[in-house]
């Protein structure tokens, strides 16, 4: 799986921002830290969707520690955290899988009851996992 490095910030009487010092452009935020680092893959994904030829091999951790702006964004408290990118190729593959019988049964009624399938729920909750 491919991370982009992403500073995450917090001012007082603020949400928590999130921007992509190698990707311009893409910014993100989330009340709390988590929510930030969940909103920051969904921003990945939605900027990559748009700009396909866009993607640039991740730098490192390092590199971006080494850029000036990130170095006084640390300074003042900041946390740079990798992100992941899952590159979805809209293509499905059939795949067999187990689950205990009660777990199914709780997938099945909570999918039921969000109205999709028990795929779509099951590859939902594996990317908001992914992307914890």
């Amino acid at each position: 799986m491919i991370h982009y490095i992403a500073v995450i910030e917090k001012d007082p009487d603020s949400a928590y921002g999130v921007s992509f010092p190698q990707l311009e452009g893409v910014f993100s935020a989330g009340d709390s830290f988590d929510e930030a680092t969940r909103n920051a893959s969904e921003a990945l994904q939605l900027f990559f969707e748009d700009n396909p030829a866009e993607r640039p091999a991740p730098w490192s951790m390092e590199q971006v520690r080494a850029l000036e702006d990130v170095q006084a964004d640390l300074a003042e408290g900041a946390t740079l955290v990798a992100i992941p990118y899952i590159e979805l190729t809209g293509r499905t593959v059939r795949a067999n899988l187990t689950f205990d019988a009660g777990l199914l049964t709780a997938i099945d009624e909570e999918a039921k009851a969000r109205g999709i399938s028990r795929s779509a729920f099951v590859a939902s909750a594996s990317q908001a996992m992914l992307n914890a």
